[in-house]
């Protein structure tokens, strides 16, 4: 058997503050809308025609989550017919390295998976190895 390893890196506070953040960026388009933003203030349509696969009902609920989280200012335009800009706080803005690197990352995956050979169509697949029962 075995002998458990102690692991060495440093404790995290009681409430971790990795956990914390990627609870914020976690959702399936934050990260975009929150790139979106980051150049100039955006109106709703325009962040739904800057986001294509997102619903509005979606986005909408993204958005008001990102301005009770404080990343995101929404602000009434007076204008005919009234509309809504949202942009990015102080927080939103120090969000913007971090999904820099992210995209940097995904990137290299994505070189990296062109880069490996694939089956050619049609061609037989490997066979995959037999479960193990855990019993």
């Amino acid at each position: 058997m075995l002998r458990r390893r102690k692991n060495k890196t440093p404790p995290l506070p009681p409430l971790c503050p990795l956990t914390t953040c990627m609870r914020l960026l976690g959702g399936a388009w934050t990260a975009n809308i929150v790139w979106r933003l980051s150049g100039d203030p955006r109106r709703f349509s325009e962040l739904r025609s800057d986001i294509p696969r997102i619903s509005a009902k979606v986005l909408s609920a993204k958005l008001r989550a990102l301005e009770e989280n404080g990343v995101l200012t929404r602000h009434a335009v007076a204008s005919s017919p009234p509309s809504v800009e949202y942009a990015l706080t102080a927080l939103g803005q120090e969000l913007l390295p971090v999904i820099e690197t992210i995209v940097q990352v995904g990137m290299k995956l994505q070189r990296m998976q062109d880069a490996t050979p694939r089956a050619a169509p049609g061609a037989p697949r490997r066979p995959r190895a037999p479960a193990m029962n855990r019993t």
